[in-house]
């Protein structure tokens, strides 16, 4: 739809895929990586191709059915009850992260899962979730030159 002013399908549900990581990981207080490790390739693209329904539902329903159905443990990991500052949203979260995969995906010429898999396992994904932090704030071209660069610049 050009000139609509939406997102793209592949856009919207990776949107929805990565608040839907956050908010699993938030609840189960554990890092993002770990979630991502433990739903696995074949949950996520299950989630990504199912987005737009699962959106339907309510998150904290479709979070508790994937922490069970994954087995996702609770950890210690709470970057929400550390932060000193206003905590963004896993919707906040969620955008941060949809901007870089797409970014990784169309340079790397990669599928959209894989590319969130290298996301989220770069030393950036523990960067982005310290909200102690500004580099949620950051601007998604600097983030995806340090993720390219492997550092913060």
């Amino acid at each position: 739809m050009i000139g609509s002013g939406r997102e793209s399908k592949e856009s919207n549900n990776l949107f929805y895929t990565c608040s839907l990581i956050d908010y699993i990981a938030r609840k189960t207080k554990n890092e993002r990586k770990y979630v991502v490790n433990k739903l696995g390739k074949k949950q996520l693209e299950k989630i990504y191709d199912l987005a737009d329904i699962y959106h339907c539902d309510n998150i904290d329903s479709v979070s508790e059915h994937f922490i069970e159905e994954c087995q996702i443990e609770t950890g210690n990991f709470d970057n929400v009850g550390e932060c000193r500052y206003s905590v963004p949203t896993y919707w906040d979260i969620g955008k941060v992260y949809k901007r870089l995969i797409l970014q990784v995906a169309r340079d790397e010429k990669i599928g959209v899962i894989d590319a969130l898999l290298k996301v989220y396992h770069s030393f950036l994904g523990l960067k982005i979730d310290d909200y102690n932090s500004s580099v949620y704030y950051e601007n998604p071209s600097y983030l995806f030159a340090c993720y390219k660069e492997n550092k913060m610049l």
